[in-house]
């Protein structure tokens, strides 16, 4: 660790109080995706206070930007940073003094420790601006967990002109302290599906006057995990999971429609149109073959989230140099859910690591994300606010 990133890493910790207290504010005020207005607002007011300029970007983000005044012995780069803000539609259930203050309302996911470190990161980064020459741009990203923000924040040129991106999610099966930085995928893609089946009712007891749309709708249900064990390689990973049926307005009719719901997740972009273009044929010539016709409608909400080489190995310079080579995991089994930090990448090559927030000794911080009792074990959040400082302090000055 070199003298200027031991003197970061003292500001930090000196400032952890600080995002702690933060990080408590906004898990008692949590906010849905495309609602997060306070959020929004009290990010601003941080920003505000060290001097940061911002706009608002996706209704109810935020973008800012952090200009270095080093000196300019190369040519100026920009990197992006981002942090999601969205909470989730969960009740919490633990006895905290920082518990959500709305019900049905919680930050499950450690998007409130995203945030909070984020901000950190901006002040430590507004007070050392003489450290680096170039720009970091600071993007508190709505909506993560609808598959929105992400998309929108691209289409309306958040990325455009940056150079690398840089996103941290924390991690309830890592122990606090370690950080995981992979090269290649990290998440899968997310894609939602809707399949109506049209048939043609009947009485029950004179099923060839009628088509049948349940039992169509049944056949497309087994024959979709055909596309999985017999289309797919069995060395690929693909999930076709439908999660909701319904079908039918009565016991003694044949069923006149039928609305199946699912998703898809796969790992490349390859398998991704693969997987959309042979589940739209199988639904089409299941129905056609019982006589009934099909629609198939399609969101894709994120595309998969693989990190690129050669910031992955930036980021794990900075980490080693950090914290050090035993505190990093190379390698871990990608997950088959999603986060719309995959957006940013493709626009811009970039990584997105996981910190650990895994305490032995507090229980609630060793329960999955999205459940009820969830909690981060706070030291977590010294670590993210260090990786994005010095990760963009090095990147900037061609340091990684």
């Amino acid at each position: 660790m070199t003298e200027q990133e031991k003197d970061l890493l003292q500001q930090v910790r000196e400032d952890h109080g600080y995002i702690v207290g933060l990080r408590r504010y906004f898990h008692r005020h949590p906010e849905l995706g495309r609602e997060e207005y306070g959020t929004q607002q009290r990010i601003e007011q941080e920003l505000d206070a060290i001097g940061v300029a911002h706009r608002r970007y996706a209704d109810t983000g935020v973008v800012a930007e952090i200009t270095g005044t080093g000196a300019a012995d190369q040519p100026a780069k920009t990197i992006l940073l981002r942090a999601d803000i969205d909470a989730l539609p969960v009740t919490e259930e633990n006895d905290c003094p920082y518990k959500s203050t709305i019900p049905g309302k919680m930050h499950a996911c450690g998007h409130d420790a995203h945030t909070a470190s984020l901000i950190g990161a901006a002040r430590i980064l507004a007070k050392n601006r003489d450290l680096f020459h170039g720009t970091v741009r600071l993007v508190f990203q709505p909506a993560e967990e609808i598959g929105y923000g992400g998309q929108t924040m691209v289409a309306e040129g958040v990325a455009d002109g940056a150079d690398r991106t840089f996103g941290i999610h924390i991690g309830s099966d890592i122990p606090v302290g370690k950080v995981v930085i992979m090269e290649g995928p990290n998440n899968a893609s997310v894609d939602w599906f809707r399949i109506k089946v049209h048939g043609l009712g009947a009485h029950v007891s004179t099923p060839q006057h009628g088509i049948d749309a349940a039992y169509i709708a049944s056949q497309i249900v087994v024959g979709a995990q055909a596309l999985v064990t017999r289309r797919t390689s069995p060395m690929d990973n693909v999930l076709i999971g439908i999660g909701k049926v319904t079908a039918g307005t009565a016991y003694n009719v044949v069923a006149q429609e039928a609305e199946l719901e699912g998703t898809v997740r796969v790992l490349t972009p390859e398998l991704r149109r693969q997987v959309h273009e042979e589940l739209d044929r199988l639904c089409r010539l299941t129905a056609e073959s019982y006589g009934g016709t099909v629609e198939t409608e399609w969101k894709n909400y994120t595309a998969p989230l693989i990190n690129d080489a050669a910031a992955t190995l930036e980021a794990q310079k900075v980490m080693t140099s950090l914290f050090g080579a035993e505190n990093m995991i190379t390698s871990r089994r990608p997950a088959l859910s999603g986060d719309d930090m995959a957006e940013f990448i493709n626009k811009v090559p970039g990584v997105y690591c996981y910190v650990g927030s895994r305490s032995e000794t507090d229980p609630n911080t060793q329960v999955a994300q999205h459940n009820s009792h969830f909690d981060v074990d706070e030291n977590c959040m010294t670590v993210q606010v260090a990786l994005y400082a010095d990760y963009a302090v090095r990147f900037l000055e061609g340091q990684v």
